[in-house]
């Protein structure tokens, strides 16, 4: 297997590389990918926001991961907050690391990246727990979060922009489970 280092990123300056990333793993339109770009650098912007990447000796981004302290006047927290209140689990916008995004292409999926990507992110943080939303039904990307201790907060949750529903999920940090190691692990960034 291919060595693959982790490290600390700037997002600002890796957001269309982010963003291929991003778009292949996730499926997105030309379209899409530019209404993200522009989301992606007003999130770099944020005061707490982390970074990692993934690379392949030839050094070319093969997963990322980003996140910042979650505020209740974020967009993001501003949709969820109804459906959390609804779940009664409203509390876990308060004192909680959002990871925002999570992306690994599939061709170098199953290898732990994921795994490494996201304890990475969130360890070391000064919050007591993450949340994060992802799509809902089963898939690999709930699994794994399952695996590191998120629970459902809320379910059938809408964004506008998005056709499909999502899940609130929420864990407590230092997130369970292994850590996986990989070469130039590093989170200061």
């Amino acid at each position: 297997m291919e060595e693959v280092a982790v490290r600390a990123i700037d997002l600002a300056s890796r957001v269309h590389e982010v963003l291929a990333v991003q778009a292949v793993a996730f499926g997105l339109s030309n379209d899409e990918v530019a209404i993200r770009t522009q989301v992606v650098l007003r999130h770099a912007a944020y005061p707490g926001v982390r970074a990692l990447g993934a690379f392949p000796p030839g050094g070319e981004l093969v997963g990322f991961t980003y996140g910042m302290p979650n505020s209740r006047e974020h967009w993001w927290s501003s949709v969820i907050e109804p459906y959390l209140v609804r779940a009664g689990n409203d509390e876990w916008l308060d004192d909680a690391f959002g990871v925002t995004e999570l992306h690994v292409r599939p061709d170098f999926q199953g290898r732990g990246l994921g795994r490494a990507l996201i304890t990475r992110l969130t360890d070391g943080v000064p919050q007591h727990r993450s949340i994060l939303s992802a799509v809902e039904g089963p898939s690999r990307a709930r699994r794994l979060y399952h695996s590191l201790g998120y629970v459902d907060l809320a379910h059938s949750v809408r964004f506008l922009s998005a056709p499909t529903l999502y899940v609130v999920m929420g864990a407590p940090l230092p997130l369970r489970g292994p850590r996986p190691a990989f070469p130039g692990d590093t989170t200061a960034g």
